[in-house]
């Protein structure tokens, strides 16, 4: 828990008669929040859209956007699925997924079929023109690989420590039960 200086986070409150003001001082050194640099929520964030930018250069020639990439991967990894399936596996939600989806459809990669025992399921699954993609698609991950700067070992270690983290804070943000 942070500790904030005497006047609390904001510096001291003086009264005089009915009004109350507030007075903003600069606080102590170190201060009770670590500097900028020093947040890593920020560093996150920046390696997020640096990396993001990187591959949206990459994917704008075969007119795809990163999370488009995304789908199409993970229709090439595990197969055709419901469109419930590739959101878990995506972690995208069904407002966010079906819209991504249709303009994957229109740009003819992939196609969404209700199942015939249950028409509320739309199944997915990648068309010709989507497989066709695999050798382009092979070579932006490559490039996009190689412009980390980091070894194979360095990218297996970064990506267990970022699913740790990822599962501690979701871990950390529910509600206890009991």
């Amino acid at each position: 828990m942070p500790r904030f200086p005497a006047g609390g986070m904001w510096g001291n409150v003086h009264t005089g008669g009915e009004r109350t003001t507030m007075t903003e001082t600069a606080p102590p050194s170190p201060g009770p929040f670590p500097e900028l640099e020093d947040q890593l929520c920020l560093d996150l964030y920046v390696a997020s859209r640096t990396v993001i930018a990187a591959y949206r250069a990459l994917l704008a020639p075969l007119h795809l956007t990163y999370p488009q990439y995304l789908v199409i991967l993970a229709l090439w990894q595990h197969g055709p699925q419901s469109v419930k399936l590739l959101g878990e596996r995506l972690v995208l939600d069904a407002g966010t997924l079906s819209p991504l989806l249709k303009r994957l459809e229109v740009s003819g990669y992939i196609r969404r079929e209700r199942l015939l025992d249950d028409a509320r399921e739309l199944r997915v699954s990648l068309t010709p023109a989507g497989l066709a993609l695999q050798a382009k698609i092979a070579e932006v991950s490559a490039q996009i690989t190689c412009s980390y700067g980091l070894s194979a070992g360095e990218l297996q270690g970064l990506q267990q420590t970022l699913r740790r983290l990822t599962a501690h804070v979701k871990t950390a943000g529910e509600p206890e039960s009991g």
